[in-house]
């Protein structure tokens, strides 16, 4: 699910689809599609589903009647024609739909308030009512055309999406030889609808030509709209079966405890922690030729300390690349060894001890000011959508969660100034401290977490500390094999962008590694068989994702 690069393609409509992209992830995890593609959606809430889109294509029929009226491009005029009568056909569709169902939408079902403010903000757009735009500024032949454009603007984003829910959900039917709602899933995975999604965005782009950046922010903010709508039709789908999805709502605070854990160098920050910590050394060391403050630490001048930190960098990586290759010569198992692969991680975790012990002994990291670090977290930019998903989890008091990270990092308050700076004072860091004698680090670490023994010990103490009174359902968030540990003693084991090493590393010991969707999809057919524990059973299973964008979708919803 990952999206297309914006230098690949620079034409409105697909910019607009990438910088909007969060609402079609959040669409695609609500539970009526997780229902549907896995084949369990009850069949009256697809009925009202396809009562409610006839309601939103005739008001989509509408607006193309409107943009056609609009342009003075005879190619465009053919086009938009072309366009709504396919939206006429697929109207057409839906009555055979009804009909073999003996399903009458006009008697048994209204259009809901997310269909009525859909199609009012479509046929608002499609008159003019646009937010910015005054109906004067409209009046001649050439301003009309930008209305086309507008207009255009509103409606892609249902063809888009619906676009990109097909070819996601169409997957499903390979394994599924009677999937109910196949019709549906094919229609929009189809070929002919792919080509008319892009037959709509290359209208666009041809209508948007002549217009000013003012005008295609206007655009922008409409395909913002538009993805928000539909977002919200999706979710005032009426579900009355068990869903697991959200995860929030799936837990019951009175009686689960949520425990999230998560990493913190690549998984939530950008950057690797040891790195700025490197760099504000080297920044700050004296250049040759400077005198030293007197009754202070006595440091290596800067370009001693930048040589020394290129040496342990490079010393590192290849005694880590040793490492794992050194536990990739032992047979691969057939089937997953808990025991096994916490056996090769002790080797690991050696390693890592080694490393830190280089690094205290190398002196680089004395002398450094307290100050300096906090204001580096401060500036510290973390993963899109990471604080987004933390701010929402904290703002949630009926939650009943509790957030810890656990991080090789060799300074915590590094990081409590990175989430800090982004309100998040109440997560839990567990990590290495620097020691500071008047503010300066004397060089020294206290070693809390160091290596993925520690990490999953941490985590066991952490669980173990909670009180009786309610179970722990447990998600992990992590990138790296010295997460492994701890993602698979979690409920949940989430792995975002995963490293080459740690796929390797699990594939070898017999973890399997499923992208998140497909296994919610997957967890929803149990759901639906009767099993009321299906997050709860331990099992051999990490969900891969790309983006914090997907957590958030999963894990809260929208």
């Amino acid at each position: 699910m990952a999206a297309v690069p914006i230098e690949e393609s620079v034409d409105i409509a697909r910019k607009c689809w990438i910088k909007f992209k969060k609402e079609s992830i959040l669409a695609l995890y609500t539970p009526f599609i997780v229902c549907l593609a896995s084949g369990t959606l009850r069949l009256e809430t697809f009925q009202h589903y396809i009562a409610q889109d006839s309601y939103f294509l005739k008001a989509f029929a509408q607006a193309y009647e409107a943009a056609e009226e609009c342009t003075d491009d005879d190619d465009a005029k053919v086009g938009i024609n072309e366009l709504r009568k396919n939206v006429i056909e697929e109207l057409k569709m839906h009555d055979t739909v009804i009909q073999e169902w003996g399903f009458d939408p006009a008697k048994q079902s209204t259009p809901n308030p997310a269909t009525v403010k859909y199609t009012d903000f479509l046929l608002a757009t499609a008159s003019g009512k646009i937010e910015g735009v005054k109906a004067a500024k409209l009046a001649t032949p050439f301003e009309r055309t930008k209305l086309a454009a507008y207009i255009l603007g509103a409606m892609i984003p249902c063809m888009r999406l619906c676009a990109y829910l097909g070819k996601e959900l169409h997957v499903f039917l390979e394994s599924e030889t009677t999937h109910p709602y196949k019709k549906w899933i094919d229609s929009y995975a189809s070929e002919g609808f792919q080509g008319l999604t892009l037959q709509n965005e290359e209208l666009l782009e041809k209508l948007s030509v002549s217009l000013t950046g003012e005008e295609l922010d206007i655009i922008e903010k409409l395909y913002q709209q538009a993805m928000k709508l539909e977002l919200g039709f999706f979710l005032a789908q009426p579900i009355d079966q068990k869903s697991v999805i959200p995860l929030s709502r799936e837990h019951s605070p009175a009686e689960h405890r949520l425990v999230i854990f998560f990493n913190f160098d690549l998984t939530c920050a950008v950057v690797d922690s040891s790195a700025i910590l490197a760099e504000i050394a080297i920044m700050s060391a004296p250049k040759s030729g400077e005198n030293q403050p007197e009754n202070q630490l006595v440091r290596m001048l800067s370009a001693d300390l930048r040589s020394t930190w290129e040496h342990l960098s490079k010393q590192y990586t290849e005694e880590y690349e040793q490492c794992i290759e050194t536990m990739l010569l032992t047979e691969k198992v057939e089937n997953f060894d808990y025991e096994r692969l916490h056996k090769a991680l002790e080797q690991l975790s050696d390693f890592e001890k080694r490393a830190n012990l280089r690094v205290i002994e190398s002196g680089v990291l004395k002398g450094l000011n307290l100050e300096d670090i906090k204001r580096a977290g401060e500036r510290l930019i973390l993963q899109d959508g990471c604080n987004n998903f933390f701010q929402s989890i904290i703002q949630n008091e009926q939650l009943n969660a509790d957030i810890h990270v656990l991080s090789y990092c060799w300074c915590g308050d590094l990081m409590r100034s990175a989430f800090s700076s982004g309100g998040l004072d109440v997560l839990n860091v567990h990590a290495n401290e620097l020691i500071f004698e008047e503010n300066l680090s004397t060089g020294e670490i206290v070693k809390k977490v160091e290596s993925p023994i520690d990490k999953v010990q941490a985590f066991s103490k952490i669980l173990n500390s909670c009180s009786n009174d309610k179970k722990n359902l447990t998600v992990y968030v992590g990138d790296s094999v010295g997460d492994l540990l701890c993602l698979l003693q979690a409920d949940i084991g989430i792995v975002l962008s995963p490293s080459s090493n740690l796929m390797k590393v699990g594939n070898h010991f017999g973890v399997s590694f499923i992208p998140l969707f497909p296994g919610v999809v997957e967890k929803q057919k149990i759901c639906a068989a009767g099993n009321s524990s299906c997050w709860t059973e331990a099992s051999s299973v990490l969900y891969t994702v790309s983006s914090w964008a997907e957590i958030h979708a999963f894990i809260l919803g929208s």
